[in-house]
């Protein structure tokens, strides 16, 4: 792409429409959090559909879409609906490109209350954070896109020629199930130069990152069976293998004595990390003071290059109900994140295969509900990522860092199939306190302005642009 010598638009012009609209992006946020609106299917499903028309709202009351609807798709597979998602378009005027934003509305259940200092969907100010459930993740993403819409469209009135694509997913927390055919149902409704990604974090508070780096995942449940009933652990305890045994003797071979994984076929990348020291990792991850770090290498090697291991879930007796039984069966369910370069996939079959083999005493192993995503590394040598590059730099006043992320998105891939012309642009509000899918998820304000200033300057920039036949 080619820009002409001067810009359409200035940049102080910009940033002073960011200033004056801040207060009114917020109240909207602080709106949009008080909308409980999370796409489990054991939570109120008239809240999900209140957050989407809220959000289509918003996306008119710009008044630079062509078309905003309130749309949903097919699940693969089922005869079911995915959750309701707004696609909101405009066409391109004079031979500019178009770029799509991406954020999601939905959110993570609030969990337990009484681990929250205020009320989850009470949307609540202290210290320079916006505290509640999806302040941060994403719902502060979807504020972003719109407040910088409304920036750039006050400064450049009949002059914004960009075209603009807004897709605001409505079950990003719950696993996408419909997102690849939304995608294949809207393609040319979608369809963009670039694709801007709300959904990442910084590098702190006050410096911006853009993220080049994901990593992948594999899920899955885990069943451990070593009889065909319960017997008494007295009677025959010390002969019988039970099937916690064999599930906490199978799971401590997938880790290392370090922590590492011992996984044979996992893959680890190969890149330099930025220096991130232990006493960072200890407050931004809340570290006990006895607790240690696990596993080798730099820390954020660790974090962004290499695969991780958790068990996320268990089915077995509680606490409570405990009694002398050996337990015929357990069901436990793991998440690898896998590293950027290798495919959920072949991960998946590395995992299987180990487990296999070291399953103790001949126990049962049955897998189910297998959910897989692939990393993403960007190609930084494309325009936009410059272009990027140089807004976070100016919005934020800061040199922006290149971040890997030790969390996976796994629909970039399906973002990449469909478009794979686009260049991908992975951004975010958050910062590493920001708690995101924990209670006291929160939003740090100033990140917010300058995540906003940093959006619309790239789309005013972006209107500037020739795009090439």
């Amino acid at each position: 792409m080619t820009s002409p010598a001067l810009p359409s638009a200035s940049d102080s012009a910009v940033l002073d429409a960011v200033a004056t609209g801040i207060p009114a992006a917020l109240s909207d946020l602080g709106h949009l959090v008080r909308i409980p609106g999370m796409a489990w299917p054991a939570f109120d499903q008239t809240q999900l559909q209140r957050s989407a028309d809220a959000v289509a709202a918003l996306a008119r009351d710009t008044g630079v879409f062509d078309d905003v609807r309130v749309l949903r798709a097919a699940i693969p597979g089922t005869e079911e609906l995915g959750q309701p998602a707004v696609l909101a378009s405009r066409a391109a005027r004079n031979g500019r490109p178009t770029i799509l934003l991406y954020a999601h509305h939905d959110v993570q259940p609030p969990g337990d209350d009484a681990l929250w200092e205020t009320p989850p969907f009470e949307p609540t100010v202290r210290d320079g954070r916006l505290y509640g459930r999806g302040a941060a993740d994403d719902k502060a993403g979807v504020m972003a896109h719109i407040a910088s819409i409304r920036a750039v469209s006050e400064v450049l009135g009949e002059d914004l020629d960009l075209g603009i694509a807004l897709f605001i997913e409505g079950e990003e927390e719950y696993g996408s199930a419909s997102f690849a055919q939304f995608l294949s149902d809207n393609k040319e409704a979608l369809r963009a130069d670039a694709i801007v990604v709300a959904d990442s974090g910084n590098w702190d508070s006050v410096t911006p990152g853009l993220t080049v780096s994901l990593r992948g995942n594999a899920r899955f449940v885990l069943r451990v069976r070593t009889l065909d009933h319960a017997s008494h652990s007295g009677m025959f305890g010390g002969a019988v293998p039970d099937a916690m045994m064999a599930t906490v003797k199978l799971l401590s071979t997938l880790w290392n004595d370090d922590g590492s994984v011992a996984v044979e076929g996992l893959a680890e990348r190969d890149s330099p990390t930025p220096e991130y020291s232990e006493e960072t990792l200890r407050d931004e991850a809340g570290l006990l003071p006895t607790t240690q770090p696990i596993g080798n290498g730099t820390i954020l090697s660790r974090i962004w290059n290499k695969p991780a291991i958790t068990i996320i879930g268990i089915d077995t007796t509680s606490v409570a109900a405990a009694s002398n039984t050996l337990l015929p069966e357990t069901t436990v369910v793991l998440s690898a994140r896998v590293a950027p370069g290798q495919s959920g996939a072949d991960a998946y079959a590395a995992l299987e295969r180990h487990l296999r083999a070291h399953a103790p005493y001949g126990a049962e192993l049955t897998f189910s509900d297998v959910d897989l995503g692939d990393g993403f590394l960007v190609d930084t040598s494309g325009w936009a990522v410059g272009l990027t590059r140089d807004a976070m730099r100016d919005g934020y006043g800061v040199a922006p860092v290149d971040l890997g992320v030790g969390g996976s998105i796994p629909f970039i891939a399906d973002l990449v199939r469909e478009f794979p012309e686009a260049q991908i642009l992975v951004t975010g509000v958050e910062d590493p306190h920001s708690r995101a899918h924990s209670p006291n998820e929160s939003l740090h304000l100033d990140t917010f302005r300058h995540a906003v200033a940093t959006e619309a300057l790239m789309l005013a920039r972006m209107n500037a642009l020739e795009r090439p036949l």
